[in-house]
């Protein structure tokens, strides 16, 4: 059986490794993929609250749930987000994405 400081420690692992993707990394796919690691570390520590908090319930397994659907929504409108900029600008380089206008 695992205990709850084994499950934070894993999500405090997972988040700096994706924070650190997300901040040094110049690739637009790989920064994606580096926030959506981010909010897997938060969905362990929710359930993880849940399963041993002070008042074991339902509660974070739902959050966790929510969590999932905006991460799935986050990542398909960043997906159209890239195909738009790559088609336009031919690059999916994080620092020629800095101008706004086409």
């Amino acid at each position: 059986m695992l205990s709850v400081e084994q499950f934070i420690t894993l999500g405090a692992i997972m988040f700096c490794i994706g924070l650190f993707g997300a901040l040094t990394k110049r690739n637009i796919i790989i920064v994606l993929v580096s926030v959506e690691l981010m909010l897997n570390a938060v969905n362990i520590n929710l359930l993880a609250f849940a399963r041993y908090g002070l008042m074991p319930s339902m509660n974070g397994q739902i959050f966790t749930l929510f969590a999932m659907t905006i991460a799935a929504a986050e990542l398909a409108v960043g997906l159209a987000i890239l195909i738009s900029l790559y088609r336009n600008r031919n690059t999916s380089d994080v620092r020629d994405q800095d101008l706004m206008k086409w």
